[in-house]
């Protein structure tokens, strides 16, 4: 297997595979570091082909020795090829990636595969994560059929679809009273006295691993090619970085020719610190407090901010940021052109696609594709009240009056 150490980003000292996350010599975040110099590339190419319909066909480019064994998979979701939108638009192709697709509904069940795999391995009987709601959803249900303890943290004013859709599984669900950033530094402190698994605390290196598995996804189903362009969501801005971790790899190993895509981040203007310092062309540096109706992607001190930041800048492409009215207008387009309904973060990715397309940044000949990473049910409050139900007795003329006065043809 491919899989060496764990190395600092920022000073890249090494250090063995165990249950940690920040460098004891400059602090910076550990990842997983790889040697893919003996993998050839059409015999990997064969094996993903041949592999399960999961993330685990990409067992090359996970951190483990060997395959292991778990009790719901994650992956293999479909790209939508969204003919409709893209006339919208004005582009020439939009693909859809419908990560609402995986076990819980959104693209957690990745990264909680990957953490909730190395967790066993290592030893722990219990796990833990602070979320924004998804990752909620995909602890409490992956534990549940894995047969481990499971504690969850939530921001208290989280939207009552995730917190029911959490509490199901029999997780011990706590509910504090901040924002996701306080939920967060709270589990940072209990990773230090618990022996517990934090799946992005401790395990963080290897969770955010499951996220580059939506790339390698994406260029499969684009037969072994690379869109022009990407547009994904950012909260910390893991998933917007491991995603084209994952596109390098495979550039590296030969799977894929060519560059890069450019990478358009998507925020909410209510919780929006990458996209400013995008704006004012500085580093992030000021945490936010968040006030906006995408709970998903409400954290105000993103830990891979700068990272999302340098992504967007080297590939030519941005960090934007919509309003919340916009981000309703974008679950609508997408559902009314595509048939998809998207949670509040894919509402936030579709607006900023149109912003993007309206604006002139997107040339007509592309390929872009649009992570959508969560379920629309998730979410019902956000379309509350934005469109019409005309109610009719069970007659016809009833029906024809209705229609007839409202200006709307047979």
């Amino acid at each position: 297997m491919s899989v060496e150490a764990l190395q600092c980003k920022e000073c890249g000292q090494s250090y063995p595979l165990e249950a940690l996350y920040v460098c004891d010599r400059c602090f910076g975040p550990l990842e997983v570091a790889y040697d893919f110099s003996s993998l050839e590339p059409e015999s990997a190419r064969r094996r993903i082909q041949a592999g399960p319909a999961s993330i685990w066909r990409y067992a090359d480019f996970l951190p483990f020795e060997q395959r292991p064994k778990t009790a719901l998979d994650a992956g293999v979701t479909p790209l939508v090829r969204a003919d409709r939108l893209a006339e919208r638009l004005g582009v020439r192709e939009v693909w859809v990636k419908n990560d609402a697709a995986n076990p819980t509904h959104s693209f957690k069940d990745r990264v909680v595969t990957i953490a909730l795999a190395k967790a066993r391995e290592l030893g722990y009987e219990v796990v833990a994560c602070a979320s924004t709601g998804n990752l909620a959803n995909a602890v409490a249900a992956h534990a549940a059929a894995a047969g481990i303890e499971s504690f969850v943290f939530v921001p208290a004013d989280l939207e009552e679809q995730k917190i029911l859709g959490t509490g199901v599984y029999g997780t011990h669900l706590v509910a504090v009273r901040g924002t996701y950033d306080d939920v967060n530094r709270l589990c940072t402190e209990l990773a230090d006295t618990r022996d517990w698994a934090f799946v992005n605390v401790n395990v963080r290196p290897y969770y955010s691993q499951g996220s580059k598995t939506l790339a390698f996804e994406v260029a499969e189903q684009l037969g072994f090619e690379l869109p022009d362009r990407i547009v994904v969501p950012v909260a910390s801005g893991s998933l917007f970085t491991k995603i084209a971790r994952g596109f390098e790899e495979w550039l590296e190993v030969g799977l894929l020719e060519g560059e890069l895509p450019v990478f358009n981040g998507a925020q909410a203007a209510g919780c929006a610190p990458v996209a400013e310092a995008f704006a004012h062309g500085r580093d992030v540096c000021k945490p936010v407090r968040p006030d906006t109706i995408a709970k998903s992607l409400a954290i105000g001190d993103p830990a891979d901010g700068p990272y999302a930041l340098d992504l967007a800048r080297r590939t030519g492409g941005s960090v934007e940021a919509v309003s919340d009215d916009e981000i309703r207008e974008g679950i609508r387009l997408l559902a009314e052109t595509s048939g998809i309904f998207t949670e509040t973060a894919g509402g936030v990715t579709t607006a900023v696609l149109r912003k993007l397309a309206d604006g002139g940044a997107i040339s007509s000949d592309e390929r872009v594709v649009l992570v959508i990473t969560g379920e629309g049910l998730k979410t019902l409050d956000a379309v509350r009240g934005t469109f019409a139900v005309h109610e009719v007795e069970p007659v016809a003329e009833s029906f024809e009056e209705a229609f007839g006065a409202a200006g709307v043809s047979a």
